[in-house]
């Protein structure tokens, strides 16, 4: 679970720069449309960043409060990881 939320957060912020990277290479783009394309997107990245780091904080706050949790859980997924990785 932990590696998974690890590549959900990897491919979240990856996608947040290519947005915030498109939008700064469509600055000069002119019209309405565009303009309002624009705003949304905007509002789209800043929300995406705010529950970024909402959900990190989120995180953090549960592996304090339940630290031998989330260490059976990583030696859970390590384990498993280890007898996959093992078979090859």
């Amino acid at each position: 679970m932990d590696m998974t939320t690890d590549k959900l957060m990897h491919d979240l912020k990856a996608v947040v720069g290519d947005a915030e990277d498109l939008l700064k290479a469509t600055a000069d783009q002119g019209g309405e449309q565009i303009a309002r394309i624009r705003a949304r997107a905007e509002q789209s990245v800043r929300t995406a960043r705010a529950r970024m780091k909402d959900a990190g904080m989120e995180f953090d706050e549960q592996v304090r409060e339940h630290p031998w949790t989330a260490v059976g859980v990583a030696a859970g997924v390590g384990l498993v990881l280890g007898i996959l990785l093992g078979r090859k």
